[in-house]
């Protein structure tokens, strides 16, 4: 059995591409073992994607197990237009999407501390540090538009191209850039003290 990919637009080998359509196909006609074998094969690169998304593991196992339960569903409906991991993409994308936006703003971005001058000479303390720079990227993500992460996530750390991130958000390619470029933009700024 094929590995799990981290997109759906890696390069995607047809045979297993055809074989994903077969299994959505008699998973769509009830086969539980079918959808077993899709869940198996693209389930850790979508819980890497919800993780990535909402910066929790609790909640993207959450996002991706729901997601899975709505994709059970609507199976009968799925027609192959697109790949079945680009569709799982699509859906866990928008439970990531529905989740952050039922978030209430963590901090401002003026709220989130400046770090402390670094002290290179000891090993905990670089430690602390970098503890410290994930943290505040992490508190300056959070203050990011739901919209604005999503985005951003899919481009820059999945790697994906602006037509696939437009495609699974459901908004123009423009639009998806202004939202990297503002994301891109206010990261830099809630990270200015740690350049």
């Amino acid at each position: 059995m094929p590995g799990h990919r981290d997109s759906p637009t890696d390069a995607e080998d047809d045979g297993e591409r055809h074989e994903d359509a077969l299994l959505a196909v008699r998973a769509g006609e009830g086969d539980e073992e079918a959808f077993e074998i899709l869940v198996r094969r693209h389930g850790p690169g979508l819980l890497q994607l919800a993780t990535r998304l909402l910066g929790n593991r609790t909640e993207a196992e959450d996002a991706v197990q729901d997601a899975f339960v709505s994709a059970w569903r609507k199976l009968p409906e799925f027609r192959g237009e697109s790949a079945f991991g680009t569709w799982m993409y699509r859906i866990v994308t928008n439970r990531c999407l529905n989740v952050l936006r039922g978030r209430r703003p963590v901090a401002a971005l003026d709220a989130v501390p400046e770090p402390a001058a670094p002290e290179h000479q000891a090993s905990p303390a670089r430690v602390a540090e970098a503890h410290a720079a994930v943290e505040a990227l992490s508190q300056a993500m959070a203050v990011l538009s739901p919209e604005q992460r999503v985005c951003w996530v899919l481009r820059e750390l999945n790697g994906l191209p602006y037509e696939a991130v437009a495609d699974m958000v459901g908004i123009s390619q423009e639009a998806v850039r202004g939202r990297v470029f503002r994301a891109r933009r206010q990261l830099t700024e809630a990270m200015v003290a740690w350049q």
